[in-house]
């Protein structure tokens, strides 16, 4: 013998499924116009294999990150490098970014600069972003990567 409701709950279910389905939007693929964008030249000095591989790149989470005061440039983070301790590291992209927008994210570091202080802050590290000009303005994009890879993830 069935349970009274059986029907109805699983008619429900079923109806919220659909609905939740219908909701769900195929992604747009936006269009880019890179036709007034300038690149920088690649630089022509050539730089050994042994050099490059003692850079340390690493994929870091965002943790938090502030406006550091009385810089109107830069930004403090709050990264989780995959070791127990929590990394800082400033950046000057306040104009292209605000802080809370960037808690969450996944981004590429040099973890193995020496520390820098900058407004009486050790930096320790660098993020790593792309540059260019635009119709005369400068843009910024930091490297944010799959969110999948997880903390201190080394990169080659």
């Amino acid at each position: 013998m069935k349970s009274l409701g059986t029907d109805a709950a699983a008619k429900k279910a079923a109806k919220s499924e659909t609905k939740a389905a219908e909701t769900v939007a195929e992604p747009v693929e936006e269009v880019i116009d890179f036709s007034k964008v300038e690149i920088e030249p690649l630089f022509k000095d050539e730089v050994d294999f042994d050099t490059f591989s003692k850079s340390d790149f690493r994929a870091v989470k965002v943790k938090a990150c502030v406006a550091v005061p009385k810089s109107k440039k830069l930004l403090q983070f709050t990264l989780d490098d995959g070791t127990d301790k929590d990394r800082t590291i400033l950046s000057g992209i306040h104009a292209f970014y605000e802080p809370e927008d960037l808690v969450g994210k996944t981004l590429i570091a040099i973890t193995n600069l020496p520390p820098r202080a900058m407004m009486g802050i050790e930096s320790c590290g660098m993020l790593l972003s792309a540059i260019h000009e635009e119709e005369g303005e400068e843009k910024l994009h930091l490297l944010m990567v799959d969110h999948h890879i997880p903390a201190g993830a080394k990169l080659y």
